[in-house]
């Protein structure tokens, strides 16, 4: 008998290795690239092992909208009971099995796979990957990826015994230095790609086993902050014997740092990447947003650069950059939090400029949608279309604002704008005040329920 197919898609994580393109607000798994973010990606292969209403995603409420309006621009929707909304993060075992335990509710024997949002992995591997489903009713099977060089980012999997589908396995090892690297490399082991398949059964009987707290903790109703924050790796997979490793052969990238980008990337007859005009320089990873770039005599450098931060490093030290992220958030410096440029339920709004006591913002809001109707105690705001059409709300009275006009909201005013168009509104917004935060917000009715 066929069971039915679920898949579970992490879309939780931050990536702070590829700052400034990934940021809290707006990470990784959410940038894009070449026609899809790889989250797209990630939820298009996940329509390839199983139908829509078979999709669980877990995230938190700040991506909550980027998730649906993300997949709202593949042409799909998704009911939100499909979206798991992590109070914190707790890792990948409470996520799992929050997942697992929804999917239960639906079909006791499902096979499940679960896929991190932010992995690169080609077209072929969905082939590889159902290949697989036999042995996941009566194993956890996680993938590995055999080792194109002695990467010290990932962690390995030792192969043991032959099954009839891949190897149990042996053990798990942490990431190492660059000679264990190798060593593991001429042994035969694997890279950990964290990707797995399993049953329902299977998965559960293993919690039970070896995380019995967390186990209760689902069947009696979760209080989330009680949960360990714990991966799958150590709750579980490094203490049963119920675990194999099937090897992907196919292309697969965790996009883990620059020099991970790099590699996957198209490059011109000097090794360099990206939009960039080139003397004397060599194997240079460069991105910048709308400024034109010129190297001379650069070799194995990374040049990242958007509208609020540069970053330039030597392509060996392209892990660092989690370092220096964690510095900036040590000093609570917010450039690792979030861009100029934000997205919102309803469109995105760019940061123009900003000093004491005010600032400047582009606001665009996509067709058929509109702000929560809201006031603020501390900030007037001065709005000015310049392409579109506003609908606005101003103390209970409504309005059209075409291009070349404009409005002004006093403090303490409340007032909504919206969009019942056909195509994006842009407006430009003046903010005056003692007080330009964006907890400056009292929202009484919003579309998205957000507080």
């Amino acid at each position: 008998m066929m069971h039915r197919i679920y898949t579970i898609i992490l879309a939780g994580g931050v990536g702070t290795r590829l700052w400034p393109l990934s940021r809290t607000y707006y990470p990784k798994q959410f940038l894009q690239v070449n026609d899809h973010s790889l989250f797209q990606k990630t939820y298009l292969r996940a329509l390839e092992m199983c139908s829509a209403d078979s999709v669980f995603i877990v995230t938190n409420s700040l991506h909550h909208f980027l998730v649906k309006n993300q997949i709202s621009d593949l042409g799909h929707q998704i009911p939100d009971d499909q979206i798991l909304l992590e109070p914190s993060g707790k890792n990948t075992l409470p996520a799992i099995t929050w997942a697992v335990t929804e999917i239960q509710k639906r079909s006791a024997d499902a096979e499940v796979f679960v896929f991190p949002s932010d992995h690169l992995l080609s077209h072929d591997a969905i082939h590889e990957l159902k290949e697989a489903l036999p042995i996941g009713k009566t194993h956890i099977v996680t993938f590995g990826i055999t080792p194109s060089i002695p990467h010290t980012g990932y962690g390995y999997i030792s192969p043991g015994e032959k099954l009839q589908t891949g190897y149990s396995v042996r053990e798990f090892k942490e990431k190492p230095d660059a000679r264990t690297a190798q060593e593991y490399v001429d042994k035969g082991y694997f890279w950990n790609s964290g990707i797995f398949l399993f049953s329902v059964p299977v998965f559960i009987s293993e919690l039970v086993k070896y995380q019995p707290d967390i186990a209760s903790a689902f069947e009696k109703g979760v209080v989330w902050d009680k949960l360990p924050s714990i991966s799958i790796d150590y709750g579980i997979l490094e203490h049963s014997d119920a675990v194999a490793v099937v090897p992907l052969f196919s292309s697969w990238s965790d996009l883990g740092n620059f020099n991970a980008w790099y590699e996957i990337s198209e490059k011109d007859g000097c090794n360099n990447t990206g939009d960039c005009v080139a003397i004397e320089s060599y194997g240079n990873f460069v991105t910048t947003e709308d400024r034109f770039t010129a190297l001379i005599g650069i070799k194995d450098t990374i040049v990242v650069e958007t509208c609020d931060a540069l970053l330039v490093c030597h392509r060996d030290m392209a892990e660092k950059v989690g370092d220096l992220v964690k510095e900036l958030k040590n000093e609570g410096n917010p450039i690792t939090e979030i861009h100029r440029l934000v997205y919102r339920p309803w469109g995105s709004y760019l940061g123009l400029e900003k000093g004491p006591g005010f600032q400047i913002k582009r606001i665009t809001v996509d067709p058929g949608k509109r702000l929560s109707l809201q006031r603020h105690h501390h900030r007037s705001e001065h709005w000015v279309v310049v392409h579109g059409t506003a609908d606005v709300e101003l103390d209970g009275t409504r309005s059209f604002i075409r291009p070349g006009e404009s409005t002004f909201v006093p403090a303490g005013v409340m007032h909504r704008l919206g969009n019942s168009g056909k195509i994006p509104l842009e407006v430009i917004e003046v903010q005056i005040g003692e007080y330009l935060e964006e907890d400056d917000i009292e929202r009484t009715q919003d579309d998205y329920k957000r507080v």
